[in-house]
């Protein structure tokens, strides 16, 4: 497990601060392959997976679910053939908090495990 997947998720209500500039480059370092994307005026974390067919992608989105669910903070998941995409953000606060970075890199923990 790394670093970065081994810190807690905090729970963060809408007074929760976002991560600074500084606090999010040195995140998103951690986090080969993520994106941090603006849709809707909101800044995400964005990362698509590839697999070899259907039910491997399945298996993974089904991962992911579990490990959110544990920590009740949900990603956007998008499932196709051979592929899923994961978008992190904090909802609450309308962009990144360190919670979503943390969960990017359990994220990948399940892609690999």
């Amino acid at each position: 497990m790394t670093d970065l997947a081994r810190q807690p998720c905090v729970a963060c209500g809408k007074t929760a601060s976002r991560v600074t500039e500084g606090e999010k480059h040195r995140l998103h370092e951690k986090l080969p392959g993520w994106q941090i994307l603006e849709a809707k005026g909101h800044e995400k974390l964005y990362k698509e997976f590839d697999f070899k067919n259907f039910a491997q992608a399945l298996a993974f989105i089904n991962r992911v679910g579990a490990v959110a669910e544990e920590e009740n903070h949900h990603p956007d998941i998008q499932l196709g053939w051979g592929k899923a995409t994961v978008s992190w953000w904090t909802h609450s606060i309308g962009g990144l908090h360190q919670n979503d970075f943390v969960m990017a890199a359990r994220t990948d923990e399940a892609f690999d495990g």
